[in-house]
């Protein structure tokens, strides 16, 4: 049973005790004030959605009672005090979202007894003192995705947590040397700590040990107190004799971004002024709703700038697709998926501001001869799983699912280490369990699944039918277009797996390859049959990459074409619903 409502109020008129059978009690984006009451502890859903309220108060440690939770969303309201260490005993918690409150204090170590945690979010609180280590004891830390950004902690990262799959600190007081196993992930996850440093060749500032004098380090904090004395007394005796005169601020009005950017200040006249009035020397692709800008903020940061058409801002479907594309970036949280930083939605024009990404779009690397060669096997499979990764996140971890409805080689960018990032959510759909989610026919021509045309039901399976089509252009190194028509005129063909790659790359030798790229074909294939149930889920299909390769019956270059649909519809095409 599942309980949702668009109610104000405050929350201590519900009586939990009324729904013993609540499994789902979700009231979010409303007006639900007040506090957590005593009747609290009756509570028996296994997942409560309280996201972007006006709750208030503290959370009670009474909230360890409540052993059945296994999701918790107390997201975007004012709660504050500090998080209790109880939370530890909801031992069958796979996700905690206390994000954007004002939450004070320590990070409990007691989380680390929550072994089947995948998702951590505790971003935009006061949180202060270190880092547990024991965040790194979590037994399901390689699929865990931590977000402690903006913040207040201090003291160096453990080292514990190197194995962790996502991590972003950025915006807090940390120092030392980022441990090795988490430089691979990036900057933008740390930038903000003054004193955190690592390797030069992965962009961080050198590490530098300086060694201090015993004495030094009495006299100098004794030297810069008295400094900090005498001038504090000599700005003193000034103001004496000075009136109070009244502060005058300048802002810029309807201007400022309302999501994460990196100073809080950025307003539409410095994006002018870092685009030069969007002159088109900085414009680098151009799409249906927009153009795309690369930009450098005035801290040195360069960035992704998508300005909407200035005549397509005044009419409704642009407007919507805008205020789509902000507010489902701006709740996604996955190391492939792009991140928005900020928007601005100006009287003149619209932009999104997201990471910049070095590489362009999937579609222009496949097709310019010398960076296609650049992308081998080995990262052409990375970048399907990476994509796995993304829709999986986005169809069985957000509540509700989000469907991308565009998936295509154009909406996957790469960055300089030429990983894949899912972009482009501006068509992204909300999936809501008491809805019809009818839609108008919409996406990218040659990747659309095929029932939309007939049903305008859009389902998470649409998104995999894209996938399975962006997955074999990944391998074939062109859009499988022909292929697709052929298959369906003639299933019967025995074409060779082996013909279909792109001939621009050396021969496979690596045998892990060679199993990662029969595996990939095979799940595309599956992916790309013509009844939805018979399309093996997004979650499946990420299990797949992540599960032991097993070896070939046969060498690859005996492998046909038919021999993978038909190994797809019994290994891997069973309905997971």
């Amino acid at each position: 049973m599942a309980l949702k409502s668009k109610r104000e109020g405050e929350l201590s008129r519900f009586n939990f005790s009324c729904f013993p059978n609540l499994k789902i009690f979700s009231i979010v984006n409303t007006s639900l004030s007040g506090h957590f009451h005593h009747n609290w502890c009756t509570f028996k859903a296994q997942i409560p959605l309280l996201s972007n309220n006006n709750l208030t108060g503290i959370i009670p440690p009474e909230i360890g009672r409540l052993s059945n939770l296994n999701r918790l969303d107390f997201s975007l309201n004012k709660l504050v005090g500090t998080i209790p260490s109880t939370i530890g005993h909801l031992s069958k918690l796979i996700s905690l979202d206390l994000s954007d409150n004002n939450f004070i204090g320590l990070i409990p170590s007691e989380i680390r007894n929550l072994q089947s945690l995948t998702r951590l979010y505790l971003q935009h609180n006061s949180l202060t003192g270190n880092i547990p280590s024991q965040l790194g004891e979590i037994h399901a830390r390689q699929s865990l995705h931590i977000d402690l950004s903006h913040n207040h902690l201090s003291g160096t990262i453990p080292k514990s947590l190197q194995t962790v799959y996502y991590i972003d600190l950025s915006y807090n007081n940390l120092e030392g040397e980022i441990p090795i196993g988490l430089q691979s992930q990036g900057q933008q996850q740390f930038s903000g700590n003054k004193g955190l440093c690592g390797l030069v060749d992965k962009g961080f500032s050198a590490c530098h040990q300086k060694k201090v004098s015993p004495f030094l380090k009495i006299l100098l904090p004794i030297t810069t107190f008295l400094t900090i004395l005498f001038f504090g007394f000599l700005i003193l005796l000034k103001c004496k004799d000075e009136k109070p005169k009244p502060e005058t601020r300048t802002t810029k009005v309807g201007d400022v971004f309302s999501i994460w950017n990196y100073d809080g200040k950025i307003a539409f006249e410095d994006m002018i002024e870092a685009t030069q009035d969007f002159d088109i020397k900085y414009c680098i692709g151009t799409g249906g709703y927009g153009s795309v800008y690369k930009a450098q903020l005035p801290n040195g940061r360069v960035v992704a700038l998508k300005k909407f058409h200035s005549l397509e801002t005044k009419e409704s479907t642009f407007l919507n697709s805008f205020q789509n594309e902000a507010h489902v970036l701006s709740k996604l949280r996955h190391r492939n998926v792009i991140k928005l930083y900020g928007f601005c939605f100006h009287k003149k024009c619209m932009f999104l501001i997201y990471e910049y990404m070095e590489r362009g779009s999937l579609f222009c690397v496949l097709r310019n001869n010398n960076e296609a060669i650049e992308l081998d096997w080995s990262r052409r499979v990375n970048i399907v799983k990476n994509i796995a990764h993304a829709l999986s996140y986005l169809h069985h971890d957000c509540i509700p699912s989000i469907v991308h409805r565009d998936l295509s080689s154009n909406n996957i960018l790469l960055n300089s280490e030429l990983e894949a990032f899912v972009a482009d959510f501006g068509l992204a759909r909300l999936l809501h369990p008491d809805s019809s989610n009818r839609t108008i026919l919409v996406g990218t021509y040659g990747y659309i699944a095929p029932e939309l045309a007939y049903t305008m039901v859009v389902t998470e399976k649409c998104d995999v039918y894209s996938f399975g089509v962006v997955a074999l252009e990944v391998l074939m190194g062109r859009h499988p277009g022909e292929l697709l028509s052929s298959l369906s005129s003639s299933p019967n063909q025995n074409m060779m797996l082996i013909d279909l790659l792109d001939p621009r790359l050396p021969c496979l030798a690596d045998t892990i390859v060679v199993q990662d790229i029969a595996l990939i074909s095979r799940i595309a294939f599956a992916c790309l049959s013509s009844k939805p149930k018979s399309r093996p889920t997004m979650h499946r299909v990420s299990h797949e990459f992540l599960g032991r390769k097993t070896s070939l019956a046969k060498p690859f270059h005996e492998i046909s074409i038919s021999e993978m649909r038909n190994q797809n519809i019994y290994a891997i095409g069973e309905s997971e619903d």
